[in-house]
């Protein structure tokens, strides 16, 4: 099975590139300026990156961050990773995700826990 970050990214806008990893702007047509940062050899998860691929990802989140002040000004960030199936990791190649959030966002305020604390997400009793 082809890993979509191992290949060279066809159609996707790279938009910062290190020793390490690479910045993917998603283009996502909600999430204006969301993007993630991938390492570019092939890890499952953060848990398996070396510590010079930590630093790059670290050097570039801020590099990100920097770029997306000057260009949107955002309010805050959501950043996280998604760790495995259940944590709703889609690719098994770890990518952080970078999500710069605005005051006028219908949902402004409400953090990845927000979903999490649902009570529709209350684990069966007994467990």
């Amino acid at each position: 099975m082809s890993c979509p970050f191992c290949e060279p990214p066809v159609g996707r806008l790279i938009v910062e590139r290190s020793e390490y990893c690479l910045v993917i702007d998603l283009q996502h047509k909600v999430l204006a300026g969301s993007c993630i940062i991938v390492p570019k050899e092939h890890r499952a998860t953060p848990f398996d990156l070396t510590e010079s691929e930590i630093i790059s990802t670290f050097q570039s989140l801020r590099a990100v961050k920097t770029r997306l002040d000057a260009e949107l000004s955002p309010d805050g960030y959501n950043v996280g990773w998604n760790c495995g199936s259940t944590a709703g990791q889609k690719v098994e190649h770890a990518h952080l995700h970078v999500i710069p959030r605005f005051r006028d966002e219908p949902l402004a305020g409400k953090g990845i826990r927000f979903w999490l604390q649902q009570d529709a997400n209350r684990r069966p009793t007994g467990v």
